[in-house]
């Protein structure tokens, strides 16, 4: 295929990027989302035709999408709410008329990195999206592992492990209806809160990482810890080649020093740190993975 189009669809921003051979950047555009279904479908088909159009060819389509695609074809887990039960794949593909290929969007930041990213040549990556929230992806010699209900590597949502007494006393409820998820623990919004309550002062996460006060080091230090735990269980499940750290959490530069042999230590008897690294496409790694859902031939 020698035109892959991708498409991030997000809560408040939509864009589409074409890839010649090689990966090159043939065209980009970005839009304002627009919240409703009927209104989606109209958009998606207008920045197809347009990448189309400016391209002079037509291409493959993948999509990164909030949530994850079910078994009967409809969207669940989706933030961008009136996505959800809703056949999105089948109806783009009747507007398009061809086959279109979705995925969470933390599988195609995954796959975008292993691809030609931070991992690239790598057979088995997580990807990992930490900012707002908490998601990740899995990526197997260059294929996604969505697994069977469409939550492979969903690892926000399993429990904070070996949590400490304290921990345990702050326990915390998550919007998934459960309580400690990792993604309570280890977003930025927490690590913000937790600042806030240490020291009774207001910082955005850049500027706390950045400091080097005796407080902001002590959040920074819990959250590596923290994230630590929870890759030791992921490293523990899948051993992967490569972690690839996206989302603004990405952008600490202690995790690199810092977290690989903490994980070891939580982890069992690796021998030696995992290899953590930062993305090379940064916000673009979504938006790549999708048109790389249709591999180059």
């Amino acid at each position: 295929m020698s035109l892959r189009l991708g498409i991030d669809l997000g809560g408040t921003k939509t864009e589409i990027l074409a890839l010649g051979p090689g990966g090159a950047e043939r065209f980009r555009r970005r839009v304002a989302t627009v919240r409703d279904y009927d209104g989606t479908l109209t958009l998606l088909a207008e920045l197809v035709r347009d990448a189309e159009q400016q391209a002079g060819q037509r291409g493959s389509l993948g999509m990164a999408i909030p949530g994850c695609e079910t078994a009967d074809g409809t969207i669940k887990n989706a933030n961008s709410t009136w996505l959800n039960g809703r056949p999105l794949r089948a109806d783009l593909e009747a507007r398009l008329d061809r086959p279109v290929r979705l995925a969470n969007d933390a599988n195609c930041f995954a796959l975008s990195e292993a691809v030609d990213g931070a991992a690239a040549g790598a057979g088995l990556v997580f990807g990992v999206i930490a900012g707002t929230g908490l998601g990740g992806g899995v990526v197997a010699n260059g294929r996604v592992l969505g697994g069977a209900h469409g939550v492979g590597g969903e690892w926000g949502h399993i429990p904070l492990p070996a949590m400490t007494d304290a921990e345990r006393a702050d326990s915390r409820a998550c919007y998934c209806g459960k309580r400690d998820c990792l993604e309570t623990w280890c977003s930025g919004p927490f690590v913000e809160s937790e600042f806030t309550r240490r020291t009774g002062h207001t910082l955005p996460l850049a500027d706390i990482a950045a400091s080097e006060g005796a407080e902001e080091r002590a959040v920074i230090a819990g959250l590596i810890d923290r994230l630590a735990r929870g890759l030791a269980t992921v490293v523990n499940i899948l051993d992967p080649d490569v972690i690839v750290m996206g989302g603004g959490l990405s952008n600490i530069a202690r995790l690199y020093d810092e977290l690989p042999p903490r994980v070891e230590t939580y982890a069992f008897t690796l021998g030696s740190p995992p290899r953590i690294v930062k993305n090379r496409h940064g916000d673009s790694s979504g938006i790549r993975g999708a048109a790389w859902l249709w591999p180059e031939e």
